[in-house]
């Protein structure tokens, strides 16, 4: 059995990362945390907190970004929601064998050092949805 651990962080999409950061931050109040580029997805990303949730601003870095996609399609908005799992692994598998759309059939490297999936929208509701193991959000102690 999956052990989902809570929500890990709600990802925006930005068309300028600065610019966002400072939305973020100096007219909403909160705190800037980690900045990181991860290079496969094309994205950069910045860590943002409100209290004990963090809210993450992603930004493309390239035009093949699916990112960048995104954005061109619905411009900046909500882009994903992530939930902390125990097990990355298992938690996609579990989700295959009961008939979930998958984008990612294994776990590959995220930001912040962090394993991750992506699950299709079809399978959530239209909700594009990231599993989360390790990082600096929830552990199984949490």
């Amino acid at each position: 059995m999956t052990n989902i651990l809570g929500v890990d962080h709600i990802a925006i999409a930005v068309e300028d990362l600065d610019v966002a950061t400072q939305q973020w931050s100096e007219q909403l109040g909160l705190r800037a945390g980690g900045r990181e580029v991860v290079e496969d997805q094309g994205v950069e990303v910045q860590m943002m907190y409100a209290g004990q949730t963090r809210i993450e601003l992603v930004c493309p870095i390239r035009e093949d970004s699916p990112v960048r996609r995104f954005l061109d399609r619905k411009g900046p908005g909500l882009h994903h929601l992530a939930l902390a799992v125990d097990d990355c692994a298992r938690t996609i598998e579990n989700a295959k064998s009961k008939g979930a759309r998958l984008i990612d059939e294994q776990p590959r490297g995220g930001a912040h050092s962090t394993r991750i999936a992506f699950v299709h929208p079809a399978a959530t509701g239209g909700v594009l949805t990231e599993m989360v193991e390790g990082g600096e959000g929830f552990t199984s102690d949490s």
